[in-house]
């Protein structure tokens, strides 16, 4: 088969993109499948589309994209036996596109999706794409496609509501040669508290500087690393740590922490996300702490791998015990780095991701 991809970014540069489909193309290869990559926007246009400002530069690269994309319709599409699409085959716009490919020009279509693109991302309102964004067009993408690679449950029951062929595909990690190390437990080091996303996912982080303000008050020593884009607003708290994330040390870094945090809020956006930042920690032998929001509560099991905290008083219990007890650090970090391995590693998916283009 040949497998034409629709991307929205360019190849090895987003999150979703790299660890929901392009970890695997060497298995598709492996199986006989050829495949091309076709991403919507250039990498000039990538480096400033979430910054301030370009305003004239963007529009220049989003109508860039859309000559590429007719391009594609014209050339590509037409000897492909399978079209994936992730997230959208353009930003902005209704779904043109995808209607062309799926009743004109008749090709099955595998849809991927790992968040709750049907509805506004409450964190980026603002933003010059989401101004020009057709969120309704996902129902409409679901209906046409073949099959639709979902997340989580969540995002799979929204799309069973307009198609029966719906598949859960987990964002997954290489666990043998990425996320394939061991953080040790040091009994001597300060612990570290991390938490790790992107400007958009700040907003998470709110209901969590009362709870280290707090046990820093308690006399707790320890150091809170945030490893992001953008550096968070002050909080106020002691040995609070920037670390600027970049592709070439993010293992690197995480690798830094003892204890990993991934708080959510609880709203209908949020139950879209796919713990991704508890699966990364949890690769790399990190116990995480998260909100019941989600896929959180079914890749965290409480006390095993982390613990899964709803109160003040629930991320206040759970760190102390982190804190107080090295070898308790160790053991839960092992059983999550289990967790991953089995269940949400690519070698774990792979039968599962090929099953897609059956």
């Amino acid at each position: 088969m040949h497998i034409l991809f629709l991307i929205p970014y360019p190849f090895g540069k987003a999150p979703s993109q790299r660890f929901r489909f392009e970890q695997y193309l060497g298995f598709l290869s492996g199986a006989g499948h050829t495949w091309c990559m076709e991403p919507f926007l250039s990498a000039n246009t990538w480096d400033i589309i979430y910054k301030p400002g370009h305003t004239v530069s963007k529009v220049l690269g989003i109508l860039h994209g859309f000559l590429r994309r007719t391009g594609v319709l014209l050339t590509q599409v037409p000897k492909a036996d399978f079209v994936f699409i992730h997230r959208e085959a353009a930003p902005v716009g209704p779904p043109v596109i995808e209607w062309l490919i799926a009743k004109l020009f008749a090709k099955r279509i595998i849809y991927d999706f790992d968040d709750a693109i049907w509805l506004k991302d409450p964190a980026g309102e603002q933003t010059f794409i989401s101004k020009l964004k057709w969120q309704q067009k996902v129902g409409q993408i679901c209906c046409w496609a073949y099959k639709v690679s979902c997340g989580n449950a969540y995002l799979r029951d929204y799309a069973r509501q307009f198609n029966p062929h719906v598949i859960i595909n987990p964002t997954t990690l290489d666990t043998e040669h990425l996320h394939n190390q061991m953080r040790d437990q040091h009994h001597s080091e300060r612990p570290i508290i991390g938490w790790t996303g992107t400007h958009t996912t700040l907003r998470h982080l709110d209901s969590i500087w009362p709870v280290l303000r707090r046990l820093q008050n308690e006399g707790y020593d320890f150091e809170f690393q945030v490893i992001c884009n953008q550096r968070p607003e002050q909080q106020h708290l002691n040995n609070l740590k920037f670390v600027s994330w970049r592709k070439e040390t993010e293992i690197e870094d995480l690798l830094q922490l003892h204890v990993g945090l991934m708080p959510l809020v609880d709203d209908p956006w949020a139950r879209g996300k796919c713990a991704f930042k508890a699966l990364q920690y949890m690769a790399l032998g990190i116990p995480a702490l998260v909100s019941p929001v989600g896929m959180n509560t079914e890749v965290v099991q409480e006390g095993h791998n982390g613990y899964i905290c709803d109160t003040e008083e629930e991320w206040c219990a759970g760190l102390r015990k982190l804190l107080d007890n090295q070898q308790l650090r160790t053991q839960l970090g092992k059983a999550a780095r289990c967790t991953i391995v089995e269940r949400y590693s690519v070698k774990s998916n792979k039968d599962n991701f090929l099953a897609l283009f059956c």
